[in-house]
């Protein structure tokens, strides 16, 4: 398939460049972080966003959304980097969706609606320690009279604070490490034994540890069926990860954008710095790398609708390269504002220390080599 927009997904990223530019600059990111928000984001720009349609961009039109398909989602994401947008967009409306999706119809009536609205925000609880690694779920979930209890902790929730429910990654069978026995609940913020903390990362974004003690929940909180939300959650940390490569690519090429407009502005020796011919040739390079991201993030985004059965491979490689890529971006851009660049005041830090922190969400970029390479049988 040809690695272009087409006219409807050509207007939505218009649409979005222009919303965020105006009503989520990165001025905003700076007012959440300097005023202490512990949520993180803004509620009434999430509520906007519901009614541009965004918060049900995946969300089936028979429950109020648009299923506009991953492209377009990936499309907001990539703007969103742009800006530093924090919202529950990533969390609620790719992922907690996707895992819905899967869910029996009275799970689908009573959150997908509520969802495309702006009034629930639902958040994924899966890791239980600093790296990312859904096979090694500890955490239990054992029957429990008409229904099961969860018992363990989760950590690094991504707009897991103040969130309305958390779907959960518990084991009902199988021993550490292994991918089968795996099931996905969702439970309630109010549930008896759940108990939630803020995580506060370098990015200042909504992030919580939650605590599960005699958790119990009725069986209708069973999302898909038990012992096989392995699937199901393969199929959430697919579109999560290519929404974040989306994001990663946006926030490199903003950095990247900010670092030549610098260059060439700034006088050094009597000369434009840009006519250094080292940083141009480093430039150059970048430039470079950020052409081969925007090729795997759009193709990642495609394969959803067009080869499903490639789609997490292609999430991988995505999100690998727009990590890695970020990174350098990040600190190139840092080095070439000079010393301006490690100043709080200039914005250029802040984009370093979100692609820091969403290269390592999901999977870093060893993670996804290691998943490449047993997909070639190595």
């Amino acid at each position: 398939m040809a690695l272009v927009l087409n006219e409807e997904e050509e207007m939505l990223r218009d649409s979005a460049k222009g919303f965020l530019k105006d009503k989520a600059p990165v001025s905003a990111l700076r007012a959440l972080r300097d005023n202490g928000d512990a949520l993180g984001y803004s509620r009434e720009l999430w509520a906007q966003m519901a009614d541009m349609g965004w918060a049900g961009i995946l969300v089936p039109e028979e429950y109020g959304g648009i299923d506009f398909g991953m492209v377009g989602a990936g499309l907001i994401c990539e703007e969103m980097g742009r800006n530093l947008t924090a919202s529950p967009f990533l969390s609620t409306a790719i992922m907690a969706v996707t895992a819905l999706r899967t869910g029996s119809d009275e799970q689908k009536q009573k959150y997908l609606p509520a969802i495309a609205a702006g009034k629930s925000v639902i958040a994924l609880a899966i890791d239980e320690s600093v790296k990312h690694d859904p096979a090694q779920t500890a955490m239990t979930a054992s029957a429990h009279g008409n229904g099961y209890r969860l018992n363990g902790e989760k950590a690094y929730i991504i707009d897991g604070f103040d969130a309305d429910a958390l779907i959960v990654a518990a084991r009902t069978s199988g021993e550490i490490g292994d991918e089968s026995g795996v099931s996905l609940f969702i439970v309630p913020r109010e549930t008896s034994g759940l108990s939630q903390s803020r995580t506060v990362l370098l990015d200042s974004r909504n992030y919580a540890a939650a605590k599960f003690e005699d958790v119990d929940v009725a069986g209708d909180a069973l999302i898909g069926t038990l012992d096989g939300g392995w699937a199901v959650l393969q199929d959430v940390l697919h579109v999560g990860r290519a929404g974040l490569a989306a994001e990663l690519l946006g926030a490199s090429q903003q950095s990247f954008e900010m670092t030549v407009d610098y260059l060439k502005e700034r006088k050094q020796f009597g000369a434009i710095v840009g006519s250094f011919q080292g940083l141009q040739h480093r430039a150059a390079h970048l430039y470079s790398e950020l052409e081969l991201v925007k090729s795997a993030s759009l193709s990642a985004l495609q394969a959803f609708a067009t080869m499903p059965a490639m789609a997490g491979a292609a999430s991988a490689l995505a999100k690998a390269k727009a990590g890695e890529v970020a990174i350098l971006t990040a600190n190139e851009a840092v080095q070439m504002h000079g010393g301006i660049g490690m100043t709080d005041e200039f914005d250029i830090g802040l984009y370093m220390k979100r692609v820091r922190a969403a290269q390592e969400l999901l999977g870093d970029y060893a993670f996804h080599a290691d998943i490449l390479a047993r997909l070639r049988g190595f």
